[in-house]
């Protein structure tokens, strides 16, 4: 085979896509006049029913968008309920949490004991010994019913709890709360002190539910979860 024919067998292959050269045949190749198209069903149509059809169109953009949006927007809210209830459940628990009143004592005169020491013949509280000046915290959440020297009591401070409860703190050298402040556990209220009747510094606290008479301290503590 000449050069000038086989470059006219290339032209010819090029053009219809099969040639038979040295009687074989290449059935693979397309036709001169047959030419293949992509599915209908890949670039889609909203009445096409194949397995594979997608709606490509601005209307389905928009629409799946729309329902996204909403989506998300239910979710989002729902997260926003649940945090709400958690800070709720949170601020309930909170309000309800006993802690320590100082830091750094020993219990000493405890509640009931009998003396001359008190003029009612028995010990109405429970007394925390310990350094003067020591810093006093809320036991509980609650308002300041009153703040003032009182007699045997000394510098004394009333909170009232959000049951009812009034908390005594008595003896303190130093008052940091004024009537009416809203506190909450481990607040700085006060610091421990001498004044009053005492033999040594210490904070002398009562509890007496609904403002009635005095409880024992370490029993009240031992409802709330408190070890002293």
């Amino acid at each position: 085979m000449t050069p000038a024919i086989v470059g006219l067998v290339a032209v010819a292959s090029a053009g219809v896509g099969t040639v038979a050269v040295g009687g074989v045949a290449d059935n693979g190749a397309l036709s001169s006049n047959t030419y293949e198209t992509l599915s209908q069903n890949y670039a889609g149509g909203m009445n096409l029913g194949g397995t594979n059809a997608v709606d490509i169109s601005r209307d389905f953009d928009r629409q799946l968008i729309q329902e996204q949006s909403d989506r998300q927007a239910e979710q989002i809210e729902l997260a926003r309920q649940q945090v709400e209830q958690a800070v709720e459940t949170y601020t309930e628990q909170v309000a309800n949490q006993w802690v320590v009143p100082v830091a750094g004592y020993r219990l000493t005169a405890r509640f009931g004991q009998s003396s001359g020491l008190w003029s009612s013949g028995r010990h109405t509280g429970l007394d925390f010994a310990g350094p003067s000046g020591s810093t006093i915290v809320s036991i509980a959440a609650g308002t300041v019913k009153s703040t003032g020297y009182e007699g045997a009591y000394g510098n004394k401070t009333v909170i009232v709890l959000d049951d009812g409860t009034e908390i005594w703190y008595a003896h303190q050298s130093r008052i940091a709360v004024s009537e009416g402040d809203v506190v909450r556990p481990g607040d700085v209220i006060g610091y421990t002190g001498s004044t009053g009747n005492v033999t040594g510094p210490h904070l002398h606290l009562e509890v007496r539910p609904g403002g009635g008479e005095p409880i024992d301290p370490v029993t009240a503590f031992s409802e709330h979860n408190v070890s002293l």
